[in-house]
């Protein structure tokens, strides 16, 4: 089976698609002047394109691992994230506290999704 690798630099592919499934590196919406919310938002908006670029969708997604710089951040990104799934098929998901690779960085996530049919 043949590997498809889109927009790849000398460190990593932005988009992998291999055998009906796309990867997704980790998307990150780092401005400093976003809070924990407008860099949920960033990251899923940036999510959405990628997969409709790698010729999936959101209802496509089969899991998702979410990375937060801290815990007391994770109600605020869970209410943009119920928000996001709240019309789609759930998703598996894991949510853990990472230290980020910029201060400015409070959210990252990377998923995993079907090519849709």
């Amino acid at each position: 089976m043949a590997i498809e690798r889109i927009h790849s630099t000398d460190r990593m592919s932005r988009i992998v698609k291999h055998n009906g499934t796309v990867y997704l590196c980790g998307q990150t919406a780092g401005q400093a002047e976003w809070d924990i919310a407008e860099q949920t938002r960033q990251c899923l908006g940036k999510v959405e394109a990628l997969l409709e670029e790698a010729g999936s969708n959101t209802a496509s997604i089969l899991s998702v691992t979410i990375y937060i710089r801290d815990m007391k951040d994770f109600a605020a990104m869970n209410e943009v994230w119920d928000a996001w799934v709240a019309d789609l098929p759930k998703p598996a998901r894991a949510c853990v506290e990472a230290r980020m690779a910029r201060p400015e960085i409070l959210v990252e996530m990377t998923v995993t999704a079907a090519i849709a049919d």
